[in-house]
């Protein structure tokens, strides 16, 4: 086997030289021509543009993608275009129901017109108030007011004439009190008689009187209801003489109103509206009157007061959605969707101890005002509320907005009594964001999910790194510098921006897409800028923003190094040791992402346990740590039991590991362990090995490995490097490397080295120095090679294993 050469310098960063970079500056970046497409998100921008053709029910958007994507910022870039291009959606309005007043009225208007109205009814309450008490005083008015009370007067007069000369006929006088009731007086010897004097009377004389007076009554019955149906009359008459005045009020004041909005709405139902207004204001004439000094007005409405009180507030235009100002059609983002925000609710007032409402108090949702365009939520922020989410389905499933009283209250056998509003037919586009996993279980377990949100819109994490994309990348970057007013960025920063999205996403043909990331690191680097007084930004300047941040976070990772100094946690950068090899894993601690060297020991003796997983056996491995053990003890059946059994007793664990293990990234290194106890060869502890093998002994791509590297290369570090250290890789791995500057320095130095292997044959001739050996006809293997003395150690472990007690019982 020849000999496996360390990966050049080059091979291990991907590097953008500045010199390509047309632009001395992002001053010069030529701004984004794509407009609201996004070059990085074609999958994505296709889903967009189909749903937004689409006007059937239930082509709603699910777009999916990770948190730090900018989900809603391009969503937003992309909608606001469309949105400008749509026609404007109408005011929606809520007006008093004359027939049923638990059902209040909605119209949609043209916009601006339900601001119109609302302002235009007011005034006209505040006109008829201002004007009919002067139509009141006016001379006709009087003039024939008067005529109407002399004639009642007189009608009255003649037969209260009647009625007491009947009741002196009987011996009675009648008087008539100051609010004109009657009261009959006994007469005695000509003397009328108090309520004192008359209960002084003997008792058969006040009996006797008291019988004349009700035979009194009974006579005078058909006087009484010829004065009450005069009275009537007059009222009657007083009341058409008043609805006569207010008509001509109405006719001066409503009518032109009533021609201006028809002709800017055409509105079904809304002239009958106006009839019934007319009509109601008619009947409420008294309610336009002043009281003890205080004009009524549209301005003091009280809800639950009876009387002329609590008139006037039903002539009020509730304006639930104001599209005045709006340009195109709305986009609502609804950053806290509970039932109330999404879905509106009737609120309600307590007055004299009661709660009380009426349409004026009607209040929209977020999905109300985003009717006729495009409302967005996140639906992680949506299924902190289910009441909210079922009624975000039954609205689109209906496409009906209904307002629904006490919305938050469960459903009881007992409701109290309230509105029930017109629904408001929908025509509006939903997108929730979310990820990909929520975007999974809504389709398993809400079935009205995939009905109503029929396109999936994806957004990807990469991109390829190419020149074109490159140049969209920085087209990304200066829109991010102009926007949020940073200093300029020179070429060199600008390369190293290009580099920090190959490094986010641990590929040298890719750039990460999380442009949030960069975006807070270029606000970093431009404060440190600021502190130093420098005018642009470089790329030192980015690397010490970037190593800031590192520094910031990795307090837990220096512990762990501190533990490696102290030796506490025992991890050998130097020498060699049989059964033992440095294997790497990956630990996050909350967002950062360290790479640290476990040692990996391996034991074998004779028996027929066969191999142990420690790990699994402390529950402390994981179903896919498993798996790769199970594998490689497939390949361990491969190389060496096709003609006899295994025969032996062995154990594969992590040193000084207290927590779960999990993934196949150490089978590799475990094979080499246990390949190493087997034929008593040391392996060197100056390498660390990380790749998963495979069942034929091939080496596979594993995560991480640009963490694993650092991690290792730290300890050595402190350890000091002596120059023969390094890390062994699954050579499809190579493409992931994007090391940072301190481990590119050493491997230029030839103080570190990156070695790339195939197969795990290449890997134990890196770690034990001795060439794996070829497989020979008679089954066995190239004498002296590693593999052979491996075969050759299973051999002696069978016969010791089948003739141990045999043996002793001889001696």
């Amino acid at each position: 086997m020849s000999k496996i050469s360390p990966l050049p310098g080059f091979r291990l960063h991907a590097t953008l030289d500045p010199a390509r970079i047309p632009w001395d500056d992002s001053r010069g970046v030529p701004p984004q021509r794509n407009g609201r497409k996004n070059p990085f998100q074609p999958r994505a921008m296709q889903a967009l543009d189909l749903a937004l053709q689409i006007k059937a029910r239930g082509y709603h958007v699910y777009l999916s993608g990770e948190t730090d994507l900018g989900r809603t910022y391009m969503l937003l870039n992309y909608l606001r275009p469309q949105a400008r291009k749509a026609p404007t959606p109408p005011d929606v309005i809520y007006v008093h129901n004359f027939a049923d007043p638990d059902r209040p009225l909605l119209f949609a208007l043209p916009a601006g017109q339900g601001k119109k109205l609302k302002q235009s009814l007011k005034e006209l309450v505040d006109a008829v108030v201002k004007e009919l008490p002067r139509r009141f005083e006016a001379s006709a008015y009087v003039k024939r007011r008067a005529k109407l009370v002399d004639k009642f007067q007189t009608a009255r007069m003649g037969l209260l004439r009647k009625m007491n000369s009947v009741a002196v006929d009987k011996g009675f006088n009648l008087d008539m009190d100051e609010n004109g009731g009657l009261t009959l007086f006994p007469l005695v010897e000509g003397k009328r008689l108090n309520e004192e004097e008359f209960d002084n009377l003997d008792s058969a004389i006040r009996l006797k009187l008291k019988s004349r007076g009700d035979n009194l009554v009974q006579s005078m019955a058909g006087f009484m209801r010829q004065l009450n149906k005069a009275e009537e009359s007059f009222q009657d008459d007083e009341r058409g003489l008043e609805r006569e005045a207010m008509g001509q009020v109405l006719n001066t004041l409503l009518a032109p109103l009533e021609q201006r909005t028809l002709k800017a709405c055409d509105c079904k139902g809304l002239s009958d509206y106006f009839a019934s207004l007319r009509e109601d204001m008619l009947k409420n004439t008294d309610a336009f009157l002043q009281r003890e000094g205080v004009p009524p007005s549209l301005g003091v409405e009280v809800h639950g007061a009876s009387g002329a009180d609590s008139v006037l507030y039903r002539y009020a235009v509730n304006l639930l959605v104001d599209n005045s100002e709006q340009q195109g059609a709305p986009i609502v983002v609804d950053d806290h969707p509970t039932a109330v925000n999404l879905l509106g609710c009737i609120e309600r007032e307590s007055e004299m101890g009661a709660l009380v409402t009426d349409f004026t108090l009607i209040r929209a949702g977020s999905l109300h005002k985003a009717n006729g365009g495009f409302l967005v939520l996140h639906v992680e922020d949506l299924l902190q509320h289910p009441t909210a989410w079922e009624g975000l389905l039954r609205a689109l499933r209906s496409n009906q907005a209904r307002i629904e009283d006490s919305g938050e209250a469960p459903d009881t056998a007992i409701r109290t009594k309230g509105l029930t509003p017109d629904s408001l037919p929908l025509d509006l586009k939903v997108v929730l964001i979310g990820g990909e996993e929520l975007y999974e279980g809504l389709l398993v377990n809400d079935d009205r999910f995939p009905k109503l949100f029929r396109i999936k819109a994806h957004i990807a994490d990469e991109a390829d790194r190419n020149a074109t994309n490159i140049r969209h990348y920085l087209g990304h970057v200066a829109h991010i510098i102009q926007g949020c007013e940073l200093p300029p960025f020179d070429r060199t920063a600008l390369a190293w921006l290009v580099d920090l999205g190959s490094h986010l996403c641990e590929d040298q043909c890719r750039l990460s897409l999380r442009f949030p990331l960069l975006r807070e690191l270029m606000i970093e680097a431009s404060a440190l800028a600021n502190m130093r007084g420098e005018e642009i930004i470089t790329a030192p300047i980015l690397e010490e923003a970037y190593t800031a941040r590192t520094y910031r976070a990795n307090l837990v990772e220096e512990i762990f190094m501190e533990e490696y100094d102290r030796e506490m946690i025992k991890v050998r950068t130097s020498g060699s040791a049989i059964g033992q090899v440095n294997g790497l894993s990956v630990t996050l601690h909350g967002d950062f992402e360290f790479g640290l060297p476990h040692c990996i020991s391996c034991t074998v003796g004779v028996g027929h346990e066969g191999i142990i997983d420690l790990e699994r056996e402390a529950e402390l491995g994981g179903p896919i740590h498993t798996k790769a053990m199970m594998i490689l003890k497939s390949c361990l059946t491969d190389l060496f039991a096709r003609k006899k059994p295994l025969v032996l007793s062995g154990s594969l664990y992590f040193e000084q590991s207290y927590a779960g293990i999990e993934g196949d990234s150490a089978s590799g290194a475990e094979l080499v362990a246990l390949l190493s106890a087997l034929a008593e060869v040391p392996v060197r502890l100056d390498l660390a090995f990380t790749g998963a093998v495979s069942h034929s002994g091939q080496i596979m791509a594993v995560g991480g490995v640009t963490r694993k590297i650092e991690g290792f290369y730290k300890v050595c570090a402190r350890h000091g490097l002596t120059g023969t250290q390094g890390v062994i890789i699954p050579h499809d791995n190579v493409d992931h490397l994007m090391l940072s500057p301190e481990v590119l320095k050493a491997v230029e130095n030839k103080q570190f080295s990156i070695y790339a292997v195939r197969r795990i044959e290449e890997a134990l001739l890196l770690l034990t120095g001795i060439a794996a050996g070829r497989r020979l006809k008679n089954g066995g293997f190239s004498r002296g090679s590693l593999y052979d003395l491996v075969d050759r150690r299973l051999e002696r472990l069978g016969d010791y294993a089948q003739n141990a007690f045999r043996r002793s019982k001889r001696n």
